[in-house]
């Protein structure tokens, strides 16, 4: 059983967290409305929709990048294809986070470039639809239409796929990547995995520990799953809740990264565990000093930087592993 610290994060962590509980005027964490209009929404969305560092210059990472139209089903949806400088080695599809209500493909732009950088791999960031307007499933069936057309597409059908996300983006992650080993999609080679919520209604004792003063609280985690899921049932499902599938054993491996003050940390560990009992290859590294959504502070933070470089280099290894096995 994981022992989980009595201490304080990094520094910079503790400045954004005295900052934001005075911006949120004594709350805790970021400040969500209780009932939500069509104002507030969109107010949220603005706030968090923000660029985490200049696009332009995030943008110098890659060698080019541009904005594509997914068919999901009987919509379709925006995307953003990065490319790296020199030989490209595999694929990946980026979900991003924001507790399936907010975040976009601009939040998230400047992650996405340096995971291009660093794994060599082209990067196909998903706009998937929102709850509340479109609670679960929509999220994953827009994940899975997008996985089905990057295998699908004749331009790639040389080059490995793998499957990440950050927080809620790694819980259709890690969806996406059980549900391509079940359905044989011997190419879906990886899956990462930062700070994702996989465990649905059970709590871990990290859950407890941190539910309070880390930005990401226990209100704001119910709020969350209120907005996303409509029926209790749901909450057992394991394209909600990958914890509670009955095999495990398709997925492909995994690199999970914790944070040592996040609530979610339990649930990766777990996670972790389970994959390792299934038989799949997991490496699992916390960063002890960092809060959840560090990879959002990455340009002040080196904790982030580590984690993509670390992440990037994961995925590099892994699809040179499929093509040497071909």
């Amino acid at each position: 059983m994981t022992d989980f610290p009595v201490a304080r994060p990094g520094l910079p962590y503790r400045i954004f967290l005295a900052w934001l509980k005075r911006a949120a005027k004594g709350h805790d964490g970021l400040p969500m409305p209780d009932y939500l209009t069509p104002e507030s929404l969109a107010a949220l969305r603005r706030m968090t929709g923000m660029p985490s560092f200049p696009q332009g210059l995030s943008a110098l990472q890659t060698k080019a990048w541009r904005t594509l139209y997914i068919p999901c089903g009987d919509h379709v949806r925006p995307a953003r294809l990065y490319r790296p400088r020199g030989e490209v080695t595999g694929v990946i599809l980026f979900l991003h986070g924001g507790g399936f209500v907010h975040c976009d493909l601009v939040s998230h732009h400047g992650m996405c470039c340096r995971l291009a950088r660093h794994a060599g791999a082209m990067v196909l960031s998903l706009d998937y639809r929102l709850a509340p307007e479109h609670p679960y499933p929509a999220a994953v069936e827009d994940g899975w239409a997008a996985l089905k057309w990057l295998d699908q597409q004749a331009g790639m059908r040389d080059l490995p796929i793998a499957v990440c996300g950050d927080s809620a983006g790694g819980n259709l992650a890690a969806v996406l990547a059980r549900r391509a080993g079940v359905e044989g999609m011997r190419r879906v080679v990886a899956q990462l995995l930062y700070y994702p919520t996989v465990s649905g209604l059970w709590s871990p004792p990290s859950r407890a520990v941190y539910a309070e003063g880390f930005m990401l609280t226990a209100r704001l985690l119910n709020w969350y799953g209120r907005q996303y899921i409509r029926r209790d049932r749901d909450m057992l499902d394991p394209d909600f809740a990958p914890v509670f599938a009955d095999d495990l054993s398709a997925a492909p491996p995994a690199m999970i990264v914790t944070a040592g003050f996040d609530p979610l940390r339990g649930e990766g560990e777990l996670y972790a565990t389970l994959l390792r009992e299934a038989g799949v290859r997991v490496r699992l590294v916390c960063c002890a000093k960092a809060i959840h959504g560090f990879l959002n502070f990455y340009a002040v933070v080196v904790e982030g930087r580590r984690a993509l470089r670390l992440g990037g280099a994961y995925l590099r290894a892994q699809f040179a592993r499929y093509r040497k096995a071909q």
